[in-house]
């Protein structure tokens, strides 16, 4: 029959039989791995580490420092050691300075350099002032703040001059305070210098006992002064608080300037407390004590040649008197003894 399926009656054709030929698996030579679609499941597939093809991309936090921050440092390097070479310079500078200096004291003797005058002034300076030199480098700092405390102290005064003044012409009884404010600048500034500041500036240079004992007695009696020089009172001669209220109520321009002296005074009696503490703290630094101020004392005595002189004026003095004193005595019995044999002479 032309019209009937070919496979029909071929018996490998049989559905039964192509199925079992369909389930079993092909052998090695009908193998094609490209004829498998099959895919294994997700969970077994293992990717292989393929390297990224990406560019590198870094974070932020991880960048290397910039050109510019790098030049920035080598800039600040730089700055900082011409910084210490300057200082170097400087310090070579201050200790040739002083080596000259100290040969020309050991030639020529220390000139008196303090206070600055001209050449041509009548008169010449009177003290000889050298922080570098004299004083220790721990100190010096110390020092320079006690002396611009005087300079400050001494302006204040000549200050305080102007607002008596200004006092006076607003109220005329008040000349008292005029005329005590400049005995006060006329006697303050030169005493506090020699008294208290002179005997501290010893006291650092030589590590002496002595001027330091003398320096807290003398400053404690200036801060006496700083305190009723701030309070003010009044036929004083001291701007002070109480007579700045009062020239406050006579005029408010002359109350306003006395009122800043005032603060100034308190300022200075302010900043003494406080220096007055670091001295004393530094003080107990030094080994310093009473019983090496009383050996100070007693040595400088002895070997001070006023006194010498006047202790061997007085020796010979005495040494003179009692010598006269005995010669005239032995005259005297002499005297005596010729007067009773004339005595006897006449008797007999």
């Amino acid at each position: 029959n032309p019209f009937a399926d070919p496979d029909l009656n071929n018996p490998f054709k049989d559905p039964s039989v192509t199925q079992v030929t369909r389930n079993v698996p092909p052998g090695l030579d009908e193998y094609n791995p490209f004829s498998d679609s099959r895919t294994p499941p997700p969970g077994n597939v293992k990717m292989p580490n393929v390297p990224s093809t990406q560019p590198a991309i870094m974070k932020p936090t991880e960048e290397h420092p910039a050109y510019t921050q790098i030049a920035k440092e080598h800039a600040l390097a730089q700055a900082e050691l011409l910084k210490r070479q300057e200082e170097l310079e400087r310090k070579a500078a201050e200790l040739d300075r002083r080596e000259r200096e100290m040969q020309n004291l050991s030639q020529h003797g220390r000139k008196n350099n303090w206070p600055p005058l001209p050449d041509n002034f009548p008169v010449g300076p009177c003290f000889y002032q050298d922080f570098s030199v004299d004083i220790p480098v721990e100190f010096q700092k110390t020092v320079k703040i006690m002396y611009y405390l005087w300079m400050f102290h001494a302006v204040t005064l000549f200050l305080n001059i102007f607002g008596c003044l200004a006092w006076f012409c607003v109220d005329p009884p008040r000349g008292v305070d005029f005329g005590l404010s400049i005995l006060w600048f006329l006697l303050f500034t030169p005493c506090s210098f020699v008294c208290w500041y002179r005997p501290l500036y010893g006291a650092f240079r030589s590590d002496s006992s002595f001027r330091f004992f003398v320096f807290f007695f003398v400053y404690i009696c200036q801060f006496a002064v700083h305190v009723l020089q701030a309070a003010g009172f009044h036929n004083w001669g001291n701007c002070g608080w109480i007579s700045s209220l009062t020239g406050l109520n006579k005029s408010i321009p002359v109350g306003i300037m006395m009122i800043i002296i005032a603060a100034l005074f308190t300022a200075s009696a302010v900043i003494s407390l406080v220096m007055f503490k670091k001295v004393h703290g530094l003080y107990r630094t030094t080994g310093a004590s009473f019983e090496k101020a009383q050996q100070e004392f007693a040595t400088g005595v002895m070997s001070n040649k006023t006194v010498q002189t006047a202790a061997a004026n007085a020796a010979s003095t005495a040494a003179s008197s009692a010598a006269q004193n005995a010669f005239k005595g032995t005259v005297d019995s002499r005297k005596q003894f010729s007067n009773q044999e004339k005595k006897y002479s006449v008797y007999f």
